[in-house]
């Protein structure tokens, strides 16, 4: 895919819901599973149109694969981009605050 053709929906994949996510969620930081090819501008275009909410900044980072065996068999898991947003003041996201 090309990032001009990524759409909104494309670059958000999923939210990432762990207990220090959730802990973070009380500072106005969100951590998402984002698309490889997408980048600050986007993500951050992408969750102030899908959630109507302002965005202060963007933390991306690359996660690397991990090595994993089942009995005789080895391989890595995939290669993923992970994105911290932290939104301004006075805004949440409703629809990721009843997860759990």
């Amino acid at each position: 895919m090309n990032q001009q053709k990524l759409t909104h929906y494309d670059i958000l994949i999923k939210p990432i819901t762990t207990e220090k996510t959730m802990l973070d969620r009380e500072k106005r930081k969100y951590v998402f599973e984002v698309n490889v090819l997408s980048n600050k501008a986007l993500v951050k275009n992408a969750v102030e149109s899908l959630f109507n909410v302002k965005v202060e900044k963007v933390n991306i980072s690359l996660v690397k694969p991990k090595p994993k065996r089942r009995g005789r068999f080895e391989g890595k898991t995939r290669r993923w981009k992970k994105a911290v947003v932290t939104l301004k003041e006075g805004y949440t996201i409703k629809e990721l605050e009843g997860q759990q």
